[in-house]
């Protein structure tokens, strides 16, 4: 692989997509020197605020196509769910990393379970399942792709799904859940085997221009209705158990040929067995905790991956914890911030998003300790302070 000349500091690096995630990257970016062009199609997206160069527009304006790549160096994705032909066209003009093939891979689930499979990667029993065009058909291909992969099992839109969203349990016996039959008859979906979990590990790893990886020490994930609530670093598995994730999470960006950043999520079985669940190409909710507990944090070494810089060291400096803050946590007024950053070693991070909405990822609290136990009891007393639960501990309540 070919480095070519690194994009330096003082250029315009640009960001499609416009969320929180772009807004950190941001953050790092200009602490580094580099201006950043942010193309979001929302008006309020987050990052817009943060970027030198905001452009809001929507993703097939041709217009706002020449204007963003006429004024950056080299771009990236914020977001995987990106239109193909957009990121296509960007690429023909500009670098773009990762790749429009390796986000195209990502963004659709029997696409990236083919491409994982293809690169021997271990999966859960899964088949995919086409658009039925009656409720008869939709009955069948479950019936079908159960007699395969065992029941219970989940059912799981093709695109677009994320945070739990388009996914429905299967129960071990009985009709099909209604809401599965509209699933399988709106668009292609994937049913996947239940896994009898002991834990979910993410793995954040960096790819540069001339081939180099470096992975992130594993985060353990804890969930709550389907949504992140909860990330511990370094994991609390055994050590050989780690090193498996990392070996794993470094032959998936190595074989996607991804440049940039991916996170790749894990199922660990109660056998012992690790499963690769799915790749995201670019930061990760789990990995905002290295902003704090690690030497370099995963939007820097996204911006290094992607200018073509050394890529810094991910080592941890101190075992961290980082709890989702939802727009839940909204449900009596403003949280209580002085209460929560009360507690000694917490740091906020709000994603300045204007409506608090159930479910919506506004911000998030970090902490570190001695050991992940500490930094994880540390992290959410501090979030419980900050939603007025006294003595409470827990996730964020409903």
């Amino acid at each position: 692989m070919s480095a070519g000349a690194p994009v330096l500091p003082g250029s315009a690096v640009g960001v499609v997509g416009g969320g929180q995630l772009g807004r950190m990257f941001a953050a790092a970016a200009r602490r580094l020197g580099y201006r950043v062009a942010v193309w979001s199609d929302v008006r309020d997206a987050p990052a817009l605020a943060a970027a030198d160069l905001p452009l809001c527009a929507a993703y097939d304006d041709r217009a706002a196509l020449a204007d963003f790549t006429a004024s950056v160096a080299v771009a990236t994705v914020e977001f995987e769910n990106l239109p193909t032909a957009l990121l296509a066209a960007i690429e023909a003009r500009v670098p773009l990393r990762p790749s429009a093939a390796a986000v195209a891979a990502t963004q659709q689930r029997v696409r990236e379970k083919g491409a994982l499979a293809d690169l021997g990667i271990p999966l859960a029993p899964w088949r995919a399942l086409g658009p039925a065009p009656d409720r008869a058909a939709a009955a069948a291909g479950l019936t079908a792709a159960c007699g395969e992969v065992g029941r219970p099992a989940v059912l799981k839109t093709a695109g677009f799904g994320y945070d739990g969203k388009g996914q429905v349990a299967l129960p071990a016996e009985g009709p099909w859940p209604e809401a599965a039959l509209a699933l399988v008859a709106g668009g292609p979906s994937v049913v996947e085997a239940f896994v009898d979990l002991a834990a979910e590990l993410s793995v954040v790893v960096a790819r540069g221009v001339d081939g180099e990886v470096r992975a992130f020490p594993v985060a353990e994930n804890l969930h709550v209705r389907h949504v992140l609530d909860l990330s511990v670093m370094p994991a609390r598995v055994a050590g050989a158990t780690a090193a498996r994730a990392a070996a794993l999470a470094r032959r998936v960006v190595v074989g996607l040929e991804v440049v940039g950043l991916a996170c790749v999520e894990l199922f660990l079985t109660r056998d012992g067995d690790l499963w690769v669940n799915e790749v995201a190409p670019r930061p990760h909710n789990s990995g905002h905790v290295t902003i704090e507990a690690c030497r370099v944090d995963q939007f820097e070494q996204q911006l290094r991956a992607v200018c073509g810089l050394p890529l810094g060291d991910p080592a941890l400096v101190r075992p961290g914890a980082m709890a989702n803050l939802l727009g839940d946590l909204w449900h009596a007024g403003e949280p209580d911030w002085a209460a929560a950053l009360a507690v000694p070693g917490v740091r906020l991070h709000l994603y300045g998003k204007g409506e608090a909405r159930p479910g919506r990822k506004m911000g998030h609290l970090t902490a570190v300790g001695d050991d992940a136990d500490e930094a994880a009891a540390t992290v959410l007393r501090a979030r419980a302070a900050a939603a007025r639960i006294h003595g409470a501990g827990g996730g964020t309540p409903a």
